[in-house]
């Protein structure tokens, strides 16, 4: 799978097209369908990674693994569409996980 595959194929799951990802990500319109033909920028790439919460080595097709991370973890800083998820709502959301009704 190529590198726009890829990355339509992550809109695609996220619900959003190309055209949105691209403004969201705050890339101009109609780079990424250039993508296989010709080389992105890295500061463009890593915007795109970032707002689909991928690694680069995941959205270039060098690595499988999308990053994953357990919810638990004290050190990792959680994203929802590129915004920071405050720590009450992460509260909340493992609360939900566990079954706990409170």
């Amino acid at each position: 799978m190529d590198l726009a595959q890829r990355i339509k194929q992550l809109a695609s799951k996220r619900g959003i097209t190309i055209a949105e990802l691209e403004r969201k990500a705050g890339i101009s319109n109609g780079q990424i369908s250039k993508w296989n033909v010709r080389s992105p920028k890295t500061e463009n790439l890593e915007k795109v990674a970032k707002y689909l919460n991928v690694s680069l080595d995941y959205l270039t097709g060098n690595s499988d693994s999308k990053n994953t991370a357990d919810l638990a973890a004290k050190d990792t800083v959680f994203t929802f569409e590129g915004r920071e998820i405050p720590p009450e709502d992460l509260e909340y959301m493992k609360r939900l996980l566990r079954g706990d009704e409170k």
